[in-house]
């Protein structure tokens, strides 16, 4: 089986992979907010240029290595911790002025040198990629085009693919390993079979929220779950899974939601980011509570939002009870509304990234892979938060299983 296995060399998970876009670790925040929403790209990989002389043939080579990513997740939960500092240091509100932070280096949210990120020869062994995802890396960095007639190219805002010496590179993540392993399924037989519960996968290190506690308390759990490659779950008093406040679908949002976070509980912060955009009465909720807390200048993040021409609930109204009155106005069922969209992953209506602790190791694959998520919440019949299941445990299991043979 492991012969088998290193057999197959990382290049072939590249296949149909597209190059990365890319920014200069000099980068200003502002400029990688920018990138995100004009490439529509999740994440855009971060790369240090250093240049050393050579001098015997006498000209300046260019050595640039990935070094990070950024997504929208990071730029967020960077300004409303700025936002909690401030607060907290009872900055006037004409003094407070989020752009400012946006004007600073990529570098204070992207440390040089992250482990998360690794350069791997094309020729590597798939054995030595899952190793490596197994040591912490996320993102394996390869190169996929050398074209040596191409002049050098310096890595610019202006040209987002990585390109150094006419080389191109994708990356390939833990979802593309796993998807890879699972065509080769049978190789780990009889493991695949077992349940997640027996094989040891079932994780209690979670994050989780109360469904009315504050939005901006998830902060932490936020980058915490973003650094994991999984989610924070929202229950409710007794333990029962409601919902998540997901990374992956924070990341497909705007700056917008940063006032979002500030004012909202989790519940109602996992209405905002819905699928289709905000509605607009969250919106207002969040207008509403932006002036109670003179928070004015964060008004500038959703000055472009719509607004509905009329309706029948105050500012104040919305202010006090959001939750209630959207139940209301939208017919929904259902204590906390669980009958929600698919980018909340609501428990009723997104079973399939829900599993049993006595589901098949190879099921729970297939649920995470159709949803394109890293981890799958683990629940008992009456809907109550077991524990996760992730990507990377997965591996862990088929590695060990590769070692005791």
């Amino acid at each position: 089986m492991a012969v088998t296995l290193s057999s197959h060399e990382v290049s072939d998970l590249c296949l149909g992979k597209p190059a990365l876009k890319s920014l200069p670790l000099s980068s200003k925040l502002i400029e990688a907010l920018n990138a995100l929403k004009t490439t529509g790209e999740t994440y855009l990989s971060v790369w240090d240029c250093t240049h050393s002389c050579q001098k015997i043939q006498s000209f300046v080579e260019t050595e640039c290595k990935c070094v990070g990513k950024i997504s929208m997740v990071d730029i967020v939960c960077f300004l409303c911790k700025q936002q909690q500092q401030q607060q907290q240091q009872h900055v006037e509100e004409d003094e407070s002025n989020l752009s400012s932070f946006l004007q600073l280096p990529v570098s204070v949210i992207v440390s040089k040198g992250d482990s998360i990120i690794r350069h791997v020869e094309p020729h590597s062994s798939l054995l030595e990629a899952i190793d490596l995802i197994n040591e912490g890396a996320q993102n394996l960095v390869i190169p996929i085009k050398n074209s040596r007639e191409k002049p050098l190219q310096k890595l610019s805002l202006g040209n987002t693919t990585t390109l150094h010496n006419g080389q191109e590179f994708c990356w390939i993540t833990q979802e593309d390993v796993v998807r890879f392993l699972l065509n080769l399924i049978g190789l780990f037989s009889p493991i695949p079979a077992y349940s997640i519960e027996s094989l040891g996968l079932i994780s209690t290190d979670l994050n989780a929220i109360a469904y009315h506690d504050p939005a901006s308390s998830t902060i932490d759990m936020i980058l915490d779950a973003h650094a994991k490659q999984t989610s924070v779950a929202v229950v409710d008093e007794d333990g029962i899974l409601i919902g998540e406040i997901s990374p992956f679908t924070l990341a497909c949002c705007d700056e917008m939601v940063t006032a979002a976070i500030t004012t909202l509980s989790a519940g109602d912060l996992m209405a905002y980011i819905d699928c289709g955009g905000p509605p607009d009465d969250i919106v207002r909720v969040v207008k509403a509570r932006l002036k109670e807390r003179k928070l004015e200048g964060m008004l500038d993040l959703l000055e472009d939002t719509s607004m509905p021409s009329s309706g029948t609930s105050s500012d104040e109204e919305f202010a006090i009870s959001p939750t209630a009155t959207l139940l209301s106005s939208n017919s929904r069922s259902g204590k906390y509304s669980r009958f929600g969209s698919y980018s909340t992953r609501m428990v009723r209506r997104a079973e399939a990234i829900v599993c049993h602790p006595r589901s098949s190791l190879v099921a729970v694959m297939v649920q995470a892979l159709a949803h394109r998520v890293n981890y799958v919440w683990v629940l008992e019949e009456d809907y109550s938060l077991v524990g996760i299941v992730t990507f990377s445990d997965m591996l862990n299991v088929f590695r060990e299983h590769l070692h005791s043979k």
